[in-house]
């Protein structure tokens, strides 16, 4: 079954949304992030994507708090990212609540810590982001690209153990034009991860679509904020699945 995982993103300890990660176009949609998780597990939702962008903008963890606040108000699934660029934010995160984390910035700037990470926690417990455009990584909360093709970086990391990357397409995100389909299908080819893909999603059909094409799960986000996908119908997909 393919994992449904509605994603929180927080700053200033608020529920935002930004479009293309461009922080300047931030949207508040709720004052209290553990309100909005309520509501997803009141809905059979299971996962959350927990995203610090403050912690992303200022590389070391911010809003932990909010973190704490839901992992002790719900049972969700988290996996959590954003800042987490020490041994001491991932502790930070795991301390908290985290169920999982997302490496993101850290594993382009330095992957012989992730690696070792990767042995300390346990593979399954680390999550490689793999966020691009153009199909080049960025990082530091979108704000700085490196060389590294997606391709190529994922690949790198799965030599060494990682077992779900992330993958958002910068360009899509937030955008509500449909999910990067084609570079998701290039990636299951070409990789053996399980990928969750992110960005871009638009309703429900492109729900179904990253189903059929084989995705271990799908993260969404302004479409729910936005009301283009219900959660009752989230609700109906994983009762279906």
């Amino acid at each position: 079954m393919m994992k449904i995982i509605p994603a929180i993103d927080i700053i200033d300890g608020k529920c935002v949304r930004l479009s293309k990660g461009d922080y300047s176009t931030k949207k508040i949609y709720n004052e209290d992030p553990v309100e909005v998780a309520k509501e997803f597990e009141s809905f059979g939702i299971q996962f959350l994507h927990l995203v610090d962008l403050d912690g992303a903008k200022s590389k070391h963890v911010v809003n932990q708090k909010v973190l704490e606040n839901i992992a002790g108000g719900t049972s969700l699934h988290i996996d959590f990212g954003g800042g987490l660029k020490t041994q001491q934010d991932i502790e930070t995160a795991f301390n908290a609540g985290a169920k999982q984390i997302t490496l993101g910035s850290i594993a382009v700037q330095n992957p012989e810590f992730c690696f070792e990470m990767m042995q300390k926690y346990g593979p399954e417990k680390i999550i490689l982001g793999a966020d691009c455009e153009n199909r080049k990584i960025k990082t530091s909360g979108w704000l700085e690209e490196s060389d590294h093709d997606i391709i190529d970086f994922i690949l790198q990391y799965q030599e060494k153990g990682i077992q779900t990357t992330i993958c958002t397409d910068i360009a899509k995100d937030g955008m509500l034009e449909g999910p990067s389909t084609g570079l998701y299908i290039e990636i299951l080819y070409k990789t053996s991860v399980q990928l969750v893909a992110s960005g871009g999603i638009s309703g429900i059909a492109d729900v179904y679509k990253m189903k059929d094409i084989g995705c271990t799960g799908t993260i969404i986000g302004k479409a729910i904020y936005e009301g283009k996908i219900s959660l009752q119908q989230l609700q109906n997909f994983i009762e279906n699945a």
